[in-house]
């Protein structure tokens, strides 16, 4: 999958495991993903947590008729973060014939949760 000139490559975010039923990619924390005080950016856990139940829910499509989007997407901060990476993992709760809805778990190097997501996506046909 190219990632280039997309938030992804902005973000140094990484695919580490592309599969119909579990996406797990990793990103550093460091001065792209801070928010003003030095703290991982809660904008910067959505962008990695919408990417992988974005990129989970494209596998559970046929790419030649069908596009899928991001409709909601809500996130609990539960730990801060100054350094070092964090990894996203989503997995599917339903995958439906309009809707996804997508689980991502944030969390550090010590498998300290960092962050859960959860994930509306819609499936649209291509016009």
């Amino acid at each position: 999958m190219d990632v280039s000139d997309t938030l992804l490559e902005a973000l140094d975010i990484e695919i580490v495991e592309v599969q119909p039923e579990r996406v797990v990619l990793s990103m550093p924390v460091g001065p792209k993903t801070h928010q003003p005080l030095g703290f991982l950016h809660g904008g910067a856990s959505v962008a990695l947590a919408e990417s992988a139940a974005s990129i989970g829910g494209f596998l559970n499509v046929d790419a030649n008729t069908q596009n899928v989007f991001g409709i909601e997407i809500n996130a609990n901060h539960i730990k801060s973060k100054r350094s070092g990476t964090v990894t996203g993992t989503a997995t599917p709760i339903h995958i439906g014939k309009t809707t996804m809805v997508w689980e991502v778990k944030i969390v550090d190097e010590d498998e300290h949760l960092i962050s859960i997501s959860r994930c509306t996506l819609g499936v649209v046909t291509k016009k």
